[in-house]
């Protein structure tokens, strides 16, 4: 590999940059829904979701945002005493609320002891211009990012998933929020139905002409309970799950199209085995990453270098 440059921009470097020793999300689970959920743009959801599969034991709505960080500090401290921490509002659309509500929760969160900062993960049409004044407030005080479930840049993907917005609209938003100085992240599903490897190295393409900030992946999986394992049921041959080498060879050839400025924060996704129907690699976090980077020395590639051979 070209010696200048690292695979790709990890986010533990990153944070590096705003914080001296280790530091750790905890997330919070306070109690929102989503306007695709309670009527206002539909009901049931994004046909893949199932909020069980990434809230931790200590992430419980009917406790307040203070125990539940106190909790999860609790749960991390025993390791690592001098730990910092970000609240991480995660379930649900964390900006989906009155102003005061929401205002009310963050402030919460950043006044419990070890708490430096706040990441808040939302939808992209859930950012009213009044929210964005406080947060860009809030960003002069503390760190802050806020962090957009993209999902897809294909319009009929998103209306198949039942997100309830096109891309447009998140294009805007990703817009709105990096002209206000706040960090700004994206979140993305690979291998939705019907999005085949051209479709998504188009889309990773899109991506990298945002201003984004920070970029996780995950590959689709199919959850217990949700209306895409029915889906997967009746119609299997409509899904292309990834075997593990499969998706490492994807994830490259994306990441490869986006610049390297862009933090990369994660790749996979790991659900509770007692949900997953499939795919099931049985591979953890780490050992992906280890195999995704051997696999990049072995390709000699790094996040960007499409970039830079179309440049050059």
């Amino acid at each position: 590999m070209n010696t200048e440059h690292r695979p790709y921009y990890d986010f533990s470097t990153f944070l590096r940059q705003y914080f001296e020793g280790k530091v750790q999300k905890i997330s919070v689970h306070a109690g929102f829904t989503c306007p695709n959920r309670d009527g206002v743009k539909g009901v049931g959801g994004c046909t893949y979701c199932n909020n069980q599969t990434f809230n931790p034991e200590y992430c419980d709505p009917k406790l307040s945002v203070t125990q539940q960080l106190e909790d999860g500090i609790r749960f991390f401290a025993r390791k690592y005493p001098a730990m910092r921490y970000l609240g991480y509002f995660q379930a649900y659309t964390n900006t989906y609320g009155e102003l005061e509500h929401l205002k009310k929760m963050y402030e919460e969160a950043l006044a419990v002891d070890g708490v430096v900062g706040l990441v808040i993960g939302t939808r992209p049409d859930c950012m009213p211009d009044a929210l964005l004044d406080y947060l860009q407030e809030l960003n002069r005080r503390t760190f802050l990012m806020v962090e957009y479930g993209i999902e897809s840049a294909n319009d009929e993907t998103l209306r198949r998933i039942n997100r309830g917005h096109d891309f447009a609209t998140a294009i805007e938003a990703v817009r709105r929020t990096h002209e206000r100085g706040i960090l700004t992240g994206g979140h993305l599903i690979l291998g939705l139905p019907g999005e085949e490897r051209d479709e998504l190295l188009r889309q990773a393409s899109l991506i990298a002409s945002l201003p984004l900030d920070m970029l996780k992946l995950h590959q689709l999986q199919l959850i217990k309970g949700t209306r895409m394992a029915r889906e997967y049921e009746e119609h299997p041959e409509m899904f292309h799950l990834y075997e593990a080498d499969e998706y490492i060879e994807l994830v490259i050839d994306y990441i490869e199209r986006i610049p390297q400025h862009v933090v990369i924060e994660r790749f996979i996704s790991q659900s509770p085995r007692t949900l997953l129907i499939a795919p099931d690699w049985g591979v953890k976090n780490y050992e992906f990453v280890d195999r995704l980077r051997r696999r990049m020395a072995e390709r000699n590639t790094w996040q960007g270098k499409a970039i830079e051979q179309m440049n050059n």
